[in-house]
């Protein structure tokens, strides 16, 4: 009844938020989808971190670390430097924009009739494909969760669940289940759960906008990080705290098993490999540069110092205090239900995350757990929901539609309808993907593969004027095209997730650099104009000039904004291995390492904050 009682109280207060900021978010497109541009930076963090929260992470963590260790996880890590480097570079220049969508930011970009071909190519690329396939993996996180705790065929009558059943057999809907029922039963009980949860966020979401998804993500945040911190604590009360839990995987495991899975270094890899997984998929991605809802949030902010701060707080959260308690549940994990047989299934090892939560959580706990888990997905539903259902109003229907094809400006209140109607076709899309994939593992390497195609072009636009609208065309080109073929080459062996992404990596940046010399500079009147506006750091010597400025003042900014960088990531990092080691030291290690390099990120933090 307690457990109940919370889920309750959870939805209240989510539908309420967005009941409170209806009348706002109806005014127009800069209310509904960036909250008046009226959001701190803490608050917009604490919002990209609740997103990045989503119930799919913690079960993916699960499975990495019980396939490779602790090093597996700087595969998430390691992006901690794409938001640094979001926070210090990109994030000034996003808020300078001014744009509402960044596919809008191509038109500013580059100007002429081919930028809008770009923006609309991109508005639909970002806002339906992609925002999909990350909303499908979401729900497949949805259904591994609800399987153990929403079991709807021994709630409801069988004259309610029984058409659920027929329909899931006629029209033969199947989500992937890990066998605990029958496959049509776990694929009924999915889908009444699927339907619940979209129909939920939907509600605050398409009513309030930004500002409700905003003010439920902190709230959300705040719930998931208490609920991973108990279960965490309960993790180490049944194997004996942290000391215990490293004896425990020696006791269990073996001396070398148990240092493979607590050690921070990658092994097995060759240099190139290390090289590969440990730079190539921070900085070759579709969010390369912030594109997408990150963006979207630095947008929304106050100014650009506020912009800045949103970028700062999302890496710590993010990095450092989220993944303490996943490494502590995934490790101790590996003592409670351990791997049978020395074979590791995705699905079934991700899901020893939810069971774990039904095994050692009491009633109260596990109700806070249950929420924890309600609000990861919430606040990650409702983020793709605003952020996709802003292409196809504001770029698609407000741009092509009202504004080229019929010519004419449509109405705040019109173009506001128009993205709640685009939020209900982004649900039944990603519905529908979600049937479709299989363990969020396999999932997540694809999205990774595609995003390495277009990731330089993004970053490489900010930086150096000299790239087109033909260099982006290319990279895309370059995605679509590549992607399918290295993925059909079926090679499992170790390492050709990252060979592959370096290929991806090297083929497009080669193409988009060679693209930009071969063809027709951007506009000189559009490139000064961004100039003008943006501001942005790197090579953009003949714009600067133009405007008047010192031509050598673009690439100054540059070099200190990646100074920040590196100095923040430094004290991230350390702050982040030190913090681990001290918990888990290696079987026959010391803590002296763990200590120096607490010692070494307060030192720099401290340095950092008298900088100029």
């Amino acid at each position: 009844m307690l457990d109940l009682a919370l889920v309750l109280a959870f939805i209240l207060y989510s539908v309420s938020a967005g009941l409170r900021a209806r009348r706002l978010a109806s005014r127009d497109l800069g209310e509904f989808f960036l909250a008046g541009r009226t959001l701190r930076g803490w608050r917009a963090g604490a919002s990209m971190a609740a997103t990045q929260f989503a119930a799919d992470t913690p079960l993916l963590v699960t499975g990495l670390v019980a396939a490779g260790g602790l090093a597996q996880l700087w595969l998430l890590w390691v992006y901690g430097l794409s938001f640094l480097l979001l926070a210090h570079v990109f994030a000034g220049p996003w808020r300078r924009a001014g744009v509402l969508t960044d596919a809008e930011l191509v038109e500013l970009r580059y100007g002429g009739r081919s930028s809008l071909a770009l923006r609309i190519c991109k508005a639909v690329y970002y806002g339906g494909v992609l925002n999909s396939a990350v909303l499908a993996m979401v729900l497949v996180g949805a259904v591994r969760f609800t399987e153990v705790f929403l079991p709807w065929h021994a709630w409801l009558p069988e004259a309610w669940f029984a058409p659920v059943l027929a329909l899931v057999r006629g029209v033969g809907v199947e989500f992937v289940s890990t066998g605990i029922v029958a496959p049509d039963i776990a694929s009924a009980d999915a889908l009444l759960s699927v339907v619940a949860l979209l129909g939920f966020t939907a509600l605050y979401s398409v009513t309030g906008g930004l500002r409700a998804v905003v003010t439920t993500d902190i709230a959300q945040l705040g719930v998931m990080l208490a609920g991973t911190a108990l279960y965490a604590w309960a993790v180490l009360a049944e194997v004996g705290g942290p000391g215990g839990l490293v004896d425990a995987l020696v006791a269990r495991h073996g001396v070398p098993q148990a240092t493979a899975w607590l050690s921070l270094w990658p092994g097995g890899e060759s240099w190139a490999g290390l090289l590969v997984v440990l730079a190539l998929p921070w900085l070759f991605q579709a969010s390369a540069d912030g594109t997408g809802y990150l963006a979207q949030r630095c947008m929304a902010c106050v100014d650009e110092s506020e912009a800045r701060r949103a970028g700062v707080v999302f890496a710590w959260l993010q990095v450092v205090v989220r993944s303490l308690p996943w490494v502590i549940i995934a490790l101790g994990l590996l003592v409670i239900m351990p791997p049978g047989s020395g074979l590791i299934d995705g699905a079934a090892r991700e899901q020893t995350f939810v069971r774990g939560i039904d095994m050692l959580l009491s009633p109260g706990a596990r109700g806070l757990m249950l929420v924890a888990m309600l609000a990861a997905l919430a606040s990650t539903i409702d983020t793709h929901l605003n952020w996709g259902a802003s292409y196809w109003s504001h770029d698609v229907y407000g741009r092509l539609y009202c504004e080229v094809l019929r010519g004419r400006t449509p109405s705040g209140r019109e173009l506001v309808w128009v993205a709640r109607a685009a939020n209900l076709g982004l649900l039944l899309v990603a519905f529908v993907l979600a049937t479709r994939v299989g363990s969020i593992q396999g999932a997540w390497h694809i999205s990774l593969l595609f995003g390495a195609g277009i990731g330089a072009v993004l970053i490489l636009r900010w930086l150096w004027e000299r790239i087109n609208v033909w260099s982006e065309f290319a990279a895309i080109t370059t995605s679509l095209v590549l992607a399918p073929i290295l993925l059909a080459q079926h090679d499992e062996a170790q390492g050709a997730e990252w060979s592959r992404l370096a290929v991806m990596a090297a083929v497009s940046t080669t193409i988009t650099v060679l693209v930009a010399l071969c063809t027709p500079p951007t506009d000189a009147a559009a490139r000064t104009e961004f100039y003008r506006r943006v501001r942005p750091p790197g090579f953009w010597a003949r714009s600067a000039a133009a405007v008047g400025d010192d031509p050598r003042a673009p690439r100054r900014a540059l070099a200190r904004a990646l100074g920040r960088v590196a100095l923040a990531g430094l004290t991230l990092y350390l702050t982040l291995y030190g913090t681990v080691r001290l918990l888990f030291p290696l079987p026959g290690g010391t803590r002296l390492g763990a200590i120096v390099a607490l010692m070494a990120a307060g030192a720099l933090g401290l340095w950092s904050r008298r900088r100029p």
